[in-house]
């Protein structure tokens, strides 16, 4: 089999500022996306079930439940979420803010990808790690892609 020459613009880089303005990106919503995925499932908890404990975040994020608390304590800092010893979670004003935008961005991408044909499940799972990282020109495209 003849070797095939290599493709030129595959062995070309971003200049470095670029680069590095790219990765910058990419770690700033890596910090966020823990706090977006923990305001979002309390406003689906509350939602659903009327209340968010620390033992369903626990189970439905799979961690340990100190590891909610310390991020409860976080969250309460931030000014996302009240929260008092034996009783459920509340989120603030911003909670509430940032858990609705969380919920139509996770959306958009949700309903973008079923268009594309991606099987619902499969959408739901790509959705929620593609939605912590999507810029909001990237989001609009896609809010309009396909319709009418």
């Amino acid at each position: 089999m003849p070797n095939k020459a290599p493709n030129k613009a595959a062995l070309t880089l971003a200049d470095p500022q670029t680069q590095a303005s790219w990765f910058a990106r990419v770690r700033k919503a890596h910090q966020t996306e823990t706090t977006e995925d923990y305001v979002e499932l309390i406003a689906d908890l509350i939602d659903v079930q009327k209340e968010a404990r620390a033992s369903d975040l626990a189970k439905r994020l799979g961690v340990a439940h100190p590891t909610v608390t310390k991020m409860l304590a976080r969250l309460q800092e931030e000014g996302y979420v009240e929260t008092q010893p034996y009783r459920s979670i509340f989120l603030t004003d911003k909670g509430q803010r940032l858990a609705k935008k969380c919920k139509e961005r996770h959306q958009i991408v949700l309903e973008f990808l079923i268009r594309l044909g991606v099987d619902p499940e499969t959408a739901e799972f790509d959705a929620e790690g593609i939605e912590h990282h999507i810029s909001g020109q990237t989001l609009q495209i896609m809010k309009q892609f396909d319709r009418p």
